[in-house]
């Protein structure tokens, strides 16, 4: 049994706990915020693009509550920090938890800037315990299931792929993520899940080439970015926070082989995932059960149960994945094409 403190009580903090419960090898030990704390054991959910809006409740005589994380880190019973507190805490939080011997998930982005991010990686390459930051499409199901099929060319080599990742302005938090300064805009707080799945695919871009829009944040809020890759593929990806109202949030990909095509779509349900194969009619995949965030949770608490660090995603994969929405910030300001 693995303790966890979950540290930042909003939007993720929530999705992490309700995920948390449905791995038995997990126990809820401390949980710590702030400003919210469910001293009546009651936890209300503050939104977010997916998952439901029930509420949490916890024993609290089994449940340590502070808005302290010194208590956690002094606390030997602590086993693993979940940090979810907003961006620009996460560099101060991360490395005073891995000086102090914990392992840790750390929400993405890693950090408001690549240097800061880079800072956390330094700290984890030497510490202790085990650090992963949370790129949770890493884990979600249809994801991995399209990562298996590049990596095996199970329908050839890919010719092109593009990622899609949009949403109407987040509708919570918004002191937070309509301020760039503190969150990056939707570049870096939405977008990166693919800028960073694409490398996962194709490693890291040799150059990107953006265009973008700052609506809301001071930062980039809709960005179309074109990757040059090492295998010579079409790569793209969008992300958006700026949907019309009604239209809420969707993750979808394209990804042209060979000899097939993947498409997924979050908002087609049982049939998100289809494939369309040469002399084959088109038909949807089944995927393992469960989401992303239920299956970074997971991995986590099993390479420290197993004394292996997390190698399916690395504070280097983290520090890089914000180092290419830099790049991609650069490349919508100049107008040019930036080297990686």
């Amino acid at each position: 049994m693995i303790n966890v403190a979950v540290v930042g009580l909003g939007c993720m903090g929530i999705t992490h706990l309700k995920a948390y419960r449905n791995l038995p090898n997990a126990r809820i030990a401390a949980l710590c915020d702030a400003v919210r704390l469910p001293l009546d054991g009651v936890l209300d959910a503050t939104g977010g693009n997916i998952g439901s809006d029930d509420r949490l409740t916890f024993d609290m005589t089994r449940v340590k509550a502070t808005r302290h994380l010194d208590e956690l880190l002094a606390d030997p019973a602590i086993d693993l920090i979940d940090i979810c507190v907003p961006t620009l805490a996460h560099p101060q939080l991360a490395i005073a938890a891995l000086k102090a011997g914990k392992h840790v998930i750390c929400e993405k982005p890693l950090a408001r800037t690549a240097a800061a991010a880079r800072e956390i990686a330094e700290v984890a390459a030497t510490a202790q315990g085990y650090f992963m930051p949370a790129m949770c499409i890493r884990f979600w199901p249809e994801y991995v299931r399209l990562k298996q099929a590049i990596d095996e060319m199970t329908y050839g080599r890919v010719l092109a792929a593009r990622f899609r990742r949009v949403s109407e302005p987040p509708a919570w938090g918004r002191e937070h993520f309509f301020d760039g300064a503190k969150s990056g805009g939707a570049i870096l707080d939405l977008h990166i899940h693919d800028a960073d799945f694409v490398q996962f695919c194709f490693g890291r871009p040799q150059a990107v080439f953006a265009q973008g829009v700052s609506h809301y944040s001071g930062a980039i809020d809709h960005v179309m970015a074109q990757y040059q890759v090492a295998c010579g593929a079409a790569v793209s990806a969008e992300g958006s926070w700026l949907m019309g109202d009604g239209q809420g949030f969707e993750m979808a990909f394209t990804v042209i082989f060979e000899n097939a095509t993947l498409d997924f779509n979050s908002r087609h349900a049982s049939e998100g995932l289809r494939l369309f194969e040469k002399g084959q009619a088109p038909r949807a995949l089944t995927v393992e059960p469960g989401d992303g965030y239920l299956g970074e949770l997971s991995y986590m608490l099993k390479c420290i149960a197993g004394h292996q660090a997390p190698a399916i995603v690395t504070a280097h994969d983290g520090a890089s994945a914000v180092e290419i929405c830099e790049a991609e910030d650069e490349s919508v300001r100049t107008g040019r094409l930036v080297e990686l």
